[in-house]
C-alpha cells in the first residue's frame, strides 16, 4: 500500500514531533514507512501491514489540527474513527464561513468541550474542516450537532439534543452489558 497525503505547512512539525519522535511513533504503531516533504507539504505512507490504514488516518488526523497524543486513540481502540467534515461546501464566503467556526468553537472554546464532554469524542477546528475522533455513533451525533449549528440552531436546542443523544448512548450502553 502507497497513500500520498497534502498536509498544511504548519501541521509537518508537529507531525515529524521533537526529534522525530511522532514519526517514529506513527511508523512503529502502524508498521509503516513514511517520507515526509516538509517544503511541498507531502506525506508518503508505505506499509504491506493492516495497521497502515490505521496510521493513515493517524497522519490525516494530525495533519487536521489534532495532538499526536490524541489521534493515537485511532491506534488504541479499532472501533474509533477519524471522521473529516468539509464546510467549504456549506458557506458561500469567507465571512459567513468564520462566523459558522465561531458558532462551532463557542466562546472561549465553550460550544467545541460540550459537544465533546457529551459524546466522549475529541473535535477539532482547522482551516474549512471540523474532525472528530470517536465511535462511529459518537461522531453521527457530532456531525449532526455540527449540522444543526451551521442551519443556525440555537446553542441550548444544540445542547439538548446532544443530552438526549447522551443517555441514549448510556442506555444502549447498559442494554450491551446486561
Amino acid at each position: 500500500m502507497r497513500e500520498n497525503i497534502k498536509a498544511p505547512y504548519d501541521r509537518i512539525g508537529v507531525l515529524i514531533g521533537i526529534n522525530g519522535s511522532t514519526k517514529s511513533e506513527i511508523e512503529k504503531r502502524g508498521e509503516v514507512t513514511i517520507d515526509i516533504d516538509s517544503k511541498a507539504g507531502t506525506i508518503i505512507i508505505e506499509s504491506d501491514s493492516i495497521n497502515a490504514l490505521r496510521a493513515v488516518d493517524v497522519v490525516k488526523a494530525i495533519a487536521r489540527g489534532f495532538s499526536p497524543e490524541r489521534a493515537y486513540r485511532l491506534f488504541d481502540d479499532e472501533m474509533v474513527i477519524l471522521d473529516i467534515i468539509e464546510l467549504s461546501k456549506s458557506v458561500s464566503t469567507p465571512k459567513e464561513l468564520k462566523r459558522i467556526l465561531g458558532r462551532i468553537i463557542g466562546k472561549d472554546g465553550k460550544t467545541r468541550e460540550i459537544i465533546e464532554s457529551l459524546t466522549g469524542s475529541y473535535i477539532s477546528v482547522y482551516g474549512k474542516t471540523i474532525s472528530v475522533i470517536g465511535y462511529p455513533e459518537q461522531t453521527q451525533i457530532v456531525r449532526k450537532a455540527i449540522e444543526m449549528l451551521v442551519e443556525g440552531a440555537p446553542h441550548g436546542t444544540v445542547y439538548g439534543f446532544l443530552e438526549k443523544k447522551k443517555q441514549e448512548l448510556k442506555r444502549a450502553q447498559m442494554d450491551y452489558y446486561m
